[in-house]
């Protein structure tokens, strides 16, 4: 099935590296019926515009001159919305990923390019518009002969990796092989015995529909069919527990009988890896905490809010005392559980809607929203004390720490806020270490 797939597509291939454009464009010219190849977005959508009627399937890199890829397909998709579209890419910016599932690709292959991957990721894109025209060419009408040609259905169905159902308004009729897979059921008789539709599995989660979003609706389908690709996301949950997030596309093929085809197609991979790109981009990898640039976003967003509810915005900066010594004594593998254990205690000490940032070396940043200087200096002191009294690491390290605190003045800028901060923290050091000084 996979094979008469891939011979009966064109492929509009796109990549600004010669090399690695001729060579995997000659090897999937001998698994496709046509490739046209483009070096640059640009250049591709004009390719595209040529051959609109003829192109089946984009594959594209991202980063080119004169026009990158995702840029090419969001105007590709405006000329046809349904295009499905693969990226390759090396990159590992969470901009990119959440770029993409918001133009609407439908998978993607990592770089350096490797082929079966590239081609596994073709075929799980180009299964819903293959079956969509298969079942046209078969011109079944899906409520009066969908008995007669149910083994038709069948096998056509089951050769989608993708989860295939076919339902009218109110129960589900049939479903492939992918689906009972899922689901962990032996037929759509033992489903139905569970529930009778799919809505029922779908998750309650922000940015996804779910049964809660449906309410009102007079056909799920239809409504579900008229949302913009980029908000046709499901979170599905099956009788194991397990939890799967998936594009859903629905077609309908007898207007008069309510019939629909309903494919989803699994994302999970990469949602996950958006997910995971973006913490990593705003999380200090050893200490779990923010870093500097989530910081910077944050700190915005609590000026703001101070400015708008007059509330004052506190802020405590301290290090480590002596660091440099445990480093050099004990290693740096010692040094770093000490940071570990360091974010531990700090965490513990302070409010959930509290801010706490790794802010570089052995130093750590505070911000404590609604909060005036001798409440951040109680904070302070609570977990300078409870540094003092803790033995750190497998080595039973007494370790102590400085701090530095002050609250938001008027005409105060980032730079300013920190500044008096870290004066307030050279102080502390100055005068002895492990103390609290507010300014």
């Amino acid at each position: 099935m996979n094979k008469e797939i891939l011979e009966n597509i064109s492929v509009l291939y796109v990549e600004d590296e010669k090399d690695v454009r001729e060579f995997t464009a000659k090897l999937l010219g001998s698994l496709v019926k046509k490739v046209y190849s483009a070096e640059n977005g640009l250049d591709g959508l004009e390719q595209f515009k040529e051959n609109k009627e003829t192109i089946d399937l984009i594959v594209s890199d991202i980063n080119m001159p004169k026009m990158d890829g995702l840029e090419m397909c969001a105007h590709i998709k405006e000329i046809n919305k349904e295009i499905p579209i693969v990226i390759t890419s090396a990159h590992n910016d969470p901009s990119f990923l959440k770029k993409a599932i918001n133009v609407g690709v439908s998978t993607y292959a990592m770089k350096p390019i490797d082929l079966y991957q590239l081609v596994e990721s073709m075929i799980k894109a180009i299964e819903p518009i293959y079956l969509k025209r298969k079942l046209e060419k078969l011109n079944i009408s899906l409520e009066t002969r969908v008995d007669n040609e149910i083994e038709k259905i069948k096998s056509i169905l089951d050769a989608q990796d993708n989860i295939i159902l076919l339902s009218n308004k109110r129960i589900i009729k049939n479903v492939n092989k992918s689906f009972l897979e899922f689901f962990k059921v032996n037929s759509i008789e033992e489903f139905r015995k569970l529930s009778d539709n799919i809505f029922d599995y779908f998750i309650e989660d922000y940015g996804f529909i779910s049964k809660e979003t449906l309410k009102g609706q007079e056909c799920y389908y239809q409504y579900i069919k008229s949302l913009k690709e980029v908000d046709r996301v499901v979170k599905i949950k099956n009788s194991q527990d397990e939890i799967k997030i998936f594009t859903i596309n629905v077609d309908n093929y007898d207007d008069i009988n309510d019939f629909y085809v309903i494919s989803l197609t699994d994302i999970t991979q990469l949602k996950e890896k958006s997910n995971l790109l973006e913490y990593q981009a705003s999380h200090d990898n050893l200490t779990g905490l923010f870093n500097r640039n989530k910081f910077k976003s944050l700190f915005g967003k609590e000026i703001r809010r101070g400015i708008r509810y007059s509330s004052q915005l506190s802020l405590v900066l301290f290090d480590i005392d002596f660091f440099k010594v445990v480093n050099d004594t004990y290693g740096h593998q010692v040094g770093d559980e000490v940071l570990k254990e360091m974010a531990i205690i700090i965490t513990q000490s302070v409010r959930e809607h509290d801010t706490v940032v790794r802010w570089g070396g052995e130093e750590f940043l505070i911000l404590l929203p609604e909060t005036q200087l001798e409440g951040a200096r109680i904070v302070a002191e609570k977990i300078r004390s409870r540094i003092c009294k803790k033995q750190l690491t497998k080595n039973n390290l007494n370790i102590t720490a400085s701090f530095g605190v002050t609250v938001m003045q008027e005409k105060d800028t980032e730079d300013s806020f920190i500044a008096r901060a870290d004066e307030a923290l050279y102080e502390a050091k100055k005068s002895g270490r492990n103390k609290v000084v507010t300014i």
